[in-house]
């Protein structure tokens, strides 16, 4: 068997928990394989709403495992909080939640590292989720970080306070004032690993390989979006981790030659939390309307998110940099009632039009070129055929396919599981 790959094409928040949600049913294994609390995972059915940030999608599939890999950082915190929410479910979490032991941990004091360091950069921040991610992931490539294997080793806590006392002396540098309780902190975080060691901790690289071996099948999700990557995206207004289809690999530790299908996600149109360049953000009413009708909140920080026209060419790099195989398009229904639409196509670079993305997205170096669709006025929502849906719709959908030139499977209508069309 192979693994099959799903992730996120633009800036994040495309959508992706709800379409593991929605294949989970397809798949055995559920793998999650970088970031870690900085995502925020949305899943509504029977009329609840699920936020899931640390957690895989499919967690709330009973047949399913799901496995959170060696790639992701894990804050034992937020993590207690996401397994309490699951306690109404009677879920057996001790069968169907495994935990890499090579995941790595986010201590309180990387929270505080990484509200110093936003806090210092003042205007030139860069949008942190304020969640200690970039520390942690410091700590992991400075060979200082702790594992959640480490909680099984006898010199845990001889290892964890010398850390700590590390962070807190660097707090210093920064030069900025925290109000903080480092004994609440601790207090939470105890608390918090407690909870996680009732799970089962799993060499989850040896654990897929077996499960491949033996023809089971898997999905893996990711985090974040491509132009978050920390290589590929807008750097340095990016995450900490390798968001593109080359970190499953890293973050599962699985062979390039057994991922087969590429699942991108992207939003009919395009959005983005936070700060960074943002080529066809838009500043007016159609921005407003876009944000109002879709709701566009971030899941895990609540910060508005900025709105704009499809971007054909990021979509192209992003499909490029994952080898994407088929496209989901997700909040299509938004886009119903505006009577014109824009699709960038290319961009004005340093005075010459080009059509790949280049190195620098900034205003002052990009400007979109635009070509323009007749809108639909259809309410999609309570569609369930392709048949249904509007033909000014089904022409902007083919022409995203051939300016890509990858399939779009499936488009999505709603929130909800059930309004998802399969093409």
């Amino acid at each position: 068997m192979a693994v099959n790959l799903l992730l996120g094409l633009q800036w994040g928040d495309e959508g992706k928990g709800k379409i593991v949600d929605v294949l989970t049913n397809d798949y055995e294994i559920i793998a999650r394989f970088q970031g870690g609390p900085n995502a925020g995972h949305t899943l509504i059915f029977d009329g609840n709403k699920h936020v899931l940030h640390t957690i895989p999608s499919g967690i709330f599939h009973k047949n399913a495992i799901n496995i959170v890999g060696n790639g992701v950082v894990i804050d034992p915190v937020i993590f207690k909080k996401e397994l309490d929410n699951l306690a109404p479910y009677n879920l057996d979490l001790k069968k169907s939640l495994l935990i890499s032991r090579k995941a790595h941990l986010i201590l309180p004091t990387h929270r505080l590292l990484d509200a110093a360091s936003e806090t210092a950069k003042g205007k030139a921040k860069i949008g942190s989720t304020l969640k200690g991610i970039g520390p942690t992931y410091m700590d992991k490539t400075g060979r200082n970080g702790l594992r959640v294997g480490d909680l099984e080793m006898d010199n845990w806590q001889e290892r964890y306070k010398t850390l700590t006392k590390k962070h807190l002396s660097m707090l210093d540098f920064h030069g900025v004032q925290l109000e903080y309780n480092l004994k609440e902190l601790q207090e939470e975080f105890d608390q918090g690993i407690e909870k996680l060691k009732e799970l089962t901790f799993i060499d989850s690289e040896e654990y897929l390989n077996n499960a491949l071996q033996n023809g089971k099948s898997i999905l893996a999700e990711g985090a974040q979006g491509s132009l978050l990557d920390i290589d590929f995206g807008t750097y340095p207004f990016v995450t900490s981790s390798n968001t593109t289809a080359a970190g499953a690999c890293t973050g599962l530790g699985i062979a390039p030659n057994k991922i087969k299908d590429v699942f991108g996600i992207f939003k009919a149109y395009v959005t983005r939390v936070g700060s960074g360049p943002f080529p066809t953000e838009l500043f007016d009413d159609n921005g407003a309307r876009m944000a109002k009708i879709g709701h566009e909140f971030g899941a895990t920080t609540g910060r508005p998110r900025r709105c704009g026209w499809l971007d054909i060419v990021v979509l192209k790099y992003a499909v490029q940099v994952n080898g994407v195989t088929q496209l989901m398009m997700m909040k299509g229904d938004v886009l119903s009632g505006f009577d014109t639409l824009k699709v960038c196509t290319s961009y004005k670079y340093q005075g010459k039009e080009i059509t790949h993305f280049p190195f620098n997205i900034e205003p002052e170096n990009v400007t979109p070129i635009y070509t323009e669709f007749k809108g639909w006025q259809a309410d999609l929502t309570k569609m369930t055929s392709k048949e249904e849906l509007p033909k000014a719709l089904l022409e902007y959908i083919h022409f995203i396919e051939k300016e890509v030139n990858v399939p779009i499977k499936i488009v999505s209508v709603g929130p909800d599981r059930k309004q998802t069309i399969l093409m």
